[in-house]
């Protein structure tokens, strides 16, 4: 097996930089307008194409506007809404806990620390991560889903396997301006390039990339 090749801090941050540059336009892919409605489409996301929320939660946010609402919403309900998506079960209990929490400790409004975040049920630290960055602007961290795991190894940022690790090497050598949109970032350029059969001869990156765990033919 070839050994892991890792980027010191500088090419590392010249490469985020390119991607950064290469995908300008790149945003949150899930469709919200209140920290509520934030929080609930990134508890159904897990395991989910973003496509799929998207188009399930408009009804959604048009019955249930407030933590409240969900709060006091009966699972059967909810199981009408969002009956589609994986482990809807699960995600129906962890929003009513959550959104319970929120309206009983917060008054209604979702936290903006993570240190509250991810007390509620169903929040962990991506999920937090990308609540206070979209909904509060504020960037704490990184959001760690399946795109920046693999691709973190690929390039050579992070050999870590678990979310947490990944979080903390990245944080420790990619410059903090980059936090807010690296987890989009790498997302576009997992769709676009480098996916299970990466597209290395288009890659905007290709010149420092170590394909870590890519076949030499590619």
């Amino acid at each position: 097996m070839t050994a892991f090749v890792e980027l010191d801090a500088k090419k590392a941050n010249y490469v985020v930089e390119m991607l950064e540059k290469h995908y300008k336009d790149v945003h949150y892919y899930l469709n919200f307008k209140t920290p509520v409605e934030l929080l609930v489409a990134a508890i159904l996301s897990a395991q989910t194409k973003d496509t799929k929320v998207n188009a399930i939660t408009p009804r959604l946010f048009e019955r249930y506007r407030t933590a409240k609402d969900y709060a006091n919403a009966k699972p059967a309900q909810l199981m009408d809404y969002v009956g589609g998506v994986l482990y809807a079960k699960n995600k129906i209990a962890n929003i009513i806990g959550a959104c319970k929490g929120i309206d009983e400790k917060y008054g209604g409004k979702v936290p903006d620390s993570m240190e509250n975040l991810i007390e509620l049920p169903g929040i962990g630290r991506k999920t937090a991560n990308t609540i206070l960055i979209n909904a509060y602007g504020k960037v704490e961290g990184i959001p760690v889903d399946t795109w920046v795991i693999k691709l973190s190894y690929r390039i050579g940022l992070s050999k870590a396997k678990n979310a947490d690790s990944i979080e903390k090497d990245l944080e420790a050598k990619i410059g903090k301006q980059y936090w807010k949109n690296i987890a989009y970032v790498l997302k576009a350029h997992g769709k676009e390039v480098c996916g299970a059969i990466p597209k290395c001869s288009a890659c905007p990156i290709k010149a420092y990339c170590p394909k870590n765990g890519v076949a030499k033919s590619a």
